[in-house]
Order: C-alpha cells, then structure tokens, then sequence
C-alpha cells in the first residue's frame, strides 16, 4: 500500500479533509479507530476531541484526510460498525459586542484559530483554522462564543 504522505504533489488532488463527529455504541468502546483508520484505509485522523468512558456511548470529533475513495471506504465501514457519523458543518461564532478581548478562549485553543493582536490586545479569529472543537465555548467567561449552526 502506498502511504498518502508519500505521493508526489501532483497525486494529491484527490486528497480531500472531512471533519466529522462519530457516536459510537458502549460495545465499541475499546475499538481502536484511529489506529484502523490508519492501517486499513490509509486515512489518517487527528482526534480533536473525544468523550470517551467504559460502557456509556462514545463521542469522538476527527479532522479526518485521505484519499476520497479511502476516505469514502472508512465512512462506510464505520457505519457497518454501526458507528454514527455527522459531518460537522457548524462555526464558532463571536459576539464582538459581547467579547472583552480577555484572551482566556487562546489559550485553550489548539489550532490557534484564536490569537490576541499584539498591538491592541484585540481578539483575533482566524476562520479557516478553526476545527470547531469548541473548547473556547466554555472558557469564555461573558459567553461571546457560540457556535453557528
């Protein structure tokens, strides 16, 4: 098998990302589906964030990359799992007039999607890095930040 990171750049065109949240009965709890994802189907995963206990239902939110046919293959085989998927379409949204620029949310957030501007100490988000794990939500401590549906 030819490992997706090894292609020239030419072959990649086919190479899509999906981020995608799994919900997964308490029986699959110990499946390793990061790993699969890997072996069998050259796909790989960046869990983003996962809620995961011994026998109560999974919750698990991957950036997921790969092939479109591979990657197409994987989300079949997870539903033969009977594992549910949802494709993440929802934003992280700011109320700018709500937000104090606190910078609490930057340090949680793993992508950097959110920064504060060195200049003015004002809130910076940067859209297309974010993956919508939602941990900012929470932290923020006047509630600015929601997501969109």
């Amino acid at each position: 098998m030819v490992s997706l990171f090894s292609l020239p750049n030419r072959l990649k065109l086919l190479v899509v990302k999906k981020r995608v949240t799994l919900t997964f009965p308490k029986r699959y709890i110990q499946m390793p589906i990061a790993y699969r994802l890997a072996k069998d189907f050259n796909v790989a995963a960046n869990i983003i964030r996962a809620q995961i206990a011994p026998n109560q239902v999974g919750k698990m939110v991957l950036e997921l990359l790969g092939d479109i046919d591979q990657l197409e293959a994987a989300l079949d085989w997870m539903r033969s799992q009977e594992i549910q998927i949802s494709l993440t379409s929802r934003e992280i949204s700011i109320d700018e007039e709500v937000c104090v620029h606190c910078g609490l949310c930057t340090g949680v957030c793993p992508t950097e999607a959110l920064t504060l501007e060195p200049s003015t100490f004002k809130l910076n988000f940067v859209r297309s890095r974010c993956v919508v794990c939602e941990q900012c939500i929470p932290t923020c401590p006047v509630q600015a930040i929601s997501t969109n549906l």
